[in-house]
């Protein structure tokens, strides 16, 4: 697997097989939405997602990849979780094109961050 060096704005990383996402996951969040991206303390950037399923037997993970699918235009079955099936902080991999994935993304965060405001 080819990654190119991540960028420490960004909260995705572009791979040979598609992108990959840092998530923030928040359950029972009271709806189900991207709201943007976060620096943790460490310095890493992440994606900001809340859903209104609990964290019980799954169903908030379940929840995040429809919310990230939706968000991208993709079928959920592009969309897996790898890492922090248990924990808040997910990585989350979508196969296809990763440029236009990162450019889709990019789209749906900006207007959340303010970027592209007068």
């Amino acid at each position: 697997m080819i990654r190119r060096k991540p960028d420490r704005d960004k909260p995705w990383t572009l791979a040979a097989e598609g992108l990959v996402l840092a998530v923030r996951l928040t359950p029972k969040g009271g709806r189900d939405a991207i709201d943007g991206v976060e620096q943790l303390a460490d310095g890493r950037s992440v994606l900001k997602v809340r859903v209104r399923a609990a964290a019980t037997e799954g169903a908030a993970n379940a929840a995040l990849i429809k919310v990230i699918a939706a968000a991208l235009d993709t079928a959920p079955r592009n969309v897996s979780l790898t890492a922090g099936i248990t924990a808040r902080i997910k990585r989350i991999k979508v196969a296809g094109d990763g440029a236009a994935l990162a450019a889709t993304l990019g789209g749906v965060v900006a207007p959340r961050m303010g970027i592209g405001r007068p």
